[in-house]
């Protein structure tokens, strides 16, 4: 799907734009009722509706407009009053006398009526497209606290987070991305907490898009990211409202996209997308211990199954003697090296992962449970692997779903890869030169303009309360040094 014609950013090389019919200028004419249909022709979902006796032409997309916000400031007014009055109802404050041909047909698509009377133009704003119900999310499970979770509507989502947050220094501002289909982003942050050079930043990249279409917020974070190159993710994004606003009172950047169901926040930390909000529905301690749990899992789904090649093929003397015992006949049998067995093993899993994900729910689920069992079972009845290494799998495989964030565990699984093949390449040595690399890539990765390893690279000890532990609520009275600001920096975005 080629939907990116140019990209225009620092740090971005410019591709070559594709070669299309040029378009004719556009001008700010004036609005009649022969050209707005000829603009739209050929469009089935078009409605022109007429009054002749009244001289009253009504043009607007059927299935953007409410039919009883129709009923109620269309039909009732105008079917009730007479040819000398209709100059009377136009008058009224909700309808809007257009002067360009340009701006009505763009408030049609909107979702406005556009209404011809006498030579002039008017429009008023009925937009009320079907949408998706407020529900739970599907994509982060909620075991405490709010079940809320934002849709496809950015007006729906917005009104969310305006009932959470009742402050009048909540700002939003308004942008569009995509050349063809004019999708609006909103670009949120609360004044006199958030860094106005983040909000300015932000604004920027949004503004210099340059694509036909952008679709979803997690496309948005691919095209504004600092280093697009990189594994890991540099913006988390959420469908919880509780989250997302949680993240704003604590002076991130949120941005909302309509037609995506994901909440943009920024700048982020590395150990951000080890937090869940369900850590602070209860006790501290078991936040905390649920914390610790989370980046021990990191550290079994990175190495323990790049361990288990590296300590087979080149460091046996590093296995107890009862387990090599135990792990010699276990190998016996096995005709290939640790490092294909492995892969082939991993290669596995993720198959069935992937395969549970895009099949339905029920099935989904039959079949990662069956399949695992049933080929793991067999492949050991076979000699193609040993039962130590499925129990390696197996334990980073279930490591792996520990980590809230999606995006995240899928990026560790993908380096998960690279560390085996450096295992069986090198042993310990090449685990321990990955694991370096990594560190190095960390170090010098940016959210924002922001140090991606905040509050450790630059070291905040004052920000590790809510980093690796939870610490109880009388300790958090501070924000995140990483969004505080002395707010010295002018909002370019209100100029």
């Amino acid at each position: 799907m080629n939907i990116f014609r140019r990209m225009n950013r620092a740090g971005n090389k410019k591709p070559e734009p594709e070669m299309r019919p040029a378009a004719p200028e556009e001008q700010d004419v004036k609005p009649e009722l022969s050209h707005t249909l000829n603009e739209f022709k050929d469009c089935a979902d078009l409605v022109h509706q007429s009054l002749p006796d009244k001289g009253v032409h009504f043009i607007f997309i059927g299935h953007l407009i409410g039919l009883e916000a129709f009923a109620r400031e269309i039909t009732v007014p105008f079917e009730n009053a007479s040819p000398d009055d209709i100059a009377q109802v136009l008058g009224r404050s909700q309808y809007r006398e257009i002067g360009d041909s340009k701006t009505l047909i763009k408030d049609i698509l909107d979702g406005s009526v556009a209404i011809f009377h006498d030579g002039r133009a008017y429009a008023i704003n009925l937009c009320k497209p079907e949408t998706r119900s407020i529900q739970q999310s599907e994509t982060e499970a909620v075991i405490n606290g709010p079940h809320d979770s934002f849709n496809e509507s950015a007006i729906t989502n917005l009104s969310l987070i305006r009932r959470r947050v009742k402050s009048a220094q909540l700002k939003i501002a308004r942008l569009e991305v995509g050349e063809v289909t004019k999708t609006e982003v909103y670009v949120l942050y609360i004044v006199g907490i958030a860094n106005m050079e983040y909000v300015n930043e932000m604004s920027r990249r949004i503004q210099n898009i340059e694509v036909d279409a952008v679709h979803d917020g997690n496309m948005l974070v691919q095209i504004i990211d600092d280093q697009p190159n990189s594994v890991f993710p540099l913006f988390p994004t959420t469908e919880r409202v509780d989250s997302a606003v949680s993240r704003l009172t604590a002076g991130r950047i949120l941005v909302v996209m309509d037609g995506s169901p994901s909440v943009i926040s920024a700048p982020a930390s590395f150990f951000e997308f080890f937090s869940s909000p369900d850590d602070y529905y209860q006790r501290w301690m078991l936040g905390t211990g649920l914390r610790i749990l989370r980046f021990a899992a990191l550290i079994v789904t990175i190495t323990f199954t790049a361990l288990y090649v590296a300590v087979t093929t080149f460091h046996y003397e590093m296995i107890p003697e009862d387990l090599l015992l135990t792990l010699t006949e276990s190998r016996s049998k096995v005709p290939f090296p640790p490092i294909y067995e492995a892969l082939l093993m991993e290669l596995t899993i993720e198959l069935l992962r992937e395969a549970g994900a895009r099949l339905p729910t029920k099935i989904g689920q039959t079949i990662g449970i069956v399949g695992g069992i049933v080929i793991g079972q067999a492949a050991v009845q076979a000699g193609l692997t040993s039962n130590i290494l499925i129990i390696a799998v197996a334990s980073s495989a279930i490591a792996s779903f520990v980590i809230p964030s999606y995006v995240m565990s899928a990026s560790i699984r993908l380096i998960r890869f690279g560390l085996i093949i450096m295992s069986g390449m090198l042993g310990v040595l090449g685990l321990m030169m990955s694991l370096a690399l990594i560190i190095i890539h960390l170090s010098g990765l940016t959210s924002l303009k922001s140090s991606y390893l905040t509050p450790v690279a630059p070291n905040k000890l004052s920000d590790w309360k809510d980093i690796f532990v939870r610490a109880p609520f009388w300790m958090l009275r501070t924000r995140p040094t990483q969004s505080k600001s002395p707010n010295k920096v002018k909002n370019k975005m209100r100029e």
